[in-house]
């Protein structure tokens, strides 16, 4: 999930010449020091797992009831903008330039499609045909992935010339390298400015790998022995891909050689504030990551949060 450095670098100018209102600090203080809410504060009972950053404004979604939270990254406030209907759920969700917010329907099967803007209910696709956990999404230029963490294979909604959504979603299976086993697999998905690759990670066995959006043929990423288990949420920049460990508390920055087919760990991020992270979107110098608290007992009043950190 990518946003645009220099909309954020803009934003942080008209902030810093405002002189940093509302401001937090992450750790470190000085050149890390941070010019907007460090810690934001989701909705108590919220259960939030996917995030996706547009401009200024932030989407994060609720795994337990489908609702998506609004929020501004520059004062941390928001507001619950989608209330969906009973029987709902949301994972990983991206804005596309269309103002469209594709929402992982997790265990429900489905996909969701909302007015960015108004939070309207566009469309909505049934993709597993028995049980299966719709995980996260990307969206590229000709199409929307979404995968499966419990079936071995990737959906996709073909884009018309204008953008137009399909009537039904396209299953494709996922072969060459990978293999399912036992626990979630495909997780985090993300692709190249111009969708010809596509990468995801098995959260089970730590492995990455690209796909070709074209035949579902995966191959392995060599990272020289490295794994990065539990990974979750991704977010690849040219040759960066940065990787949520959730359950480790760790993202993940792996430098990647020519053609996606080899990396190397380069740095590892992790913070006192971290609490099962599970995805990760960018803004400007910093990373946002929402802590989904998996090992604490969801109740009505547990409390959620994002959490901002230098990309480094």
């Amino acid at each position: 999930m990518f946003v645009c450095l220099a909309v954020g670098l803009a934003a942080l100018a008209l902030v810093s010449a405002a002189g940093g209102k509302g401001g937090g600090k992450g750790k470190g203080g000085g050149k890390h020091a941070f010019p907007f809410p460090a810690t934001i504060s989701l909705p108590n009972g919220f259960a939030p797992e996917g995030i996706d950053i547009r401009r200024t404004s932030f989407y994060v979604g609720s795994i337990a009831t489908g609702a998506v939270f609004r929020g501004s990254l520059l004062t941390g406030t928001g507001t619950t903008f989608v209330n969906p209907p009973a029987g709902r759920s949301a994972a990983g969700l991206e804005v596309d330039h269309r103002g469209r917010l594709f929402v992982s329907g997790a265990d429900t099967g489905r996909a969701f499609v909302y007015d960015a803007d108004t939070g309207a209910d566009l469309a909505s696709y049934q993709l597993a045909s028995g049980p299966g956990f719709i995980n996260d999404v990307v969206v590229t230029r000709q199409a929307v992935w979404f995968t499966d963490s419990s079936n071995q294979v990737l959906y996709k909604l073909v884009l018309g010339p204008n953008g137009e959504l399909p009537a039904q979603a396209q299953t494709v299976p996922l072969t060459g390298d990978i293999h399912y086993t036992t626990g979630f697999n495909a997780n985090g998905i993300d692709a190249t400015r111009n969708g010809k690759t596509l990468v995801i990670v098995q959260s089970n066995t730590g492995l990455l790998f690209t796909v070709d959006p074209a035949t579902g043929v995966t191959r392995a990423i060599d990272l020289g022995g490295s794994l990065v288990r539990n990974g979750d949420g991704i977010l690849l920049q040219g040759k960066r891909l940065y990787v949520v460990q959730n359950f480790d508390n760790l993202i993940t920055l792996i430098r990647l050689r020519d053609h996606l087919q080899s990396g190397t760990v380069v740095r590892q991020i992790t913070d006192s504030r971290f609490d099962v992270p599970t995805t990760i979107d960018r803004f400007g110098p910093w990373l946002y990551a929402v802590n989904a608290r998996f090992t604490t007992p969801p109740t009505p009043t547990t409390t959620y949060s994002v959490v901002g950190v230098r990309a480094k």
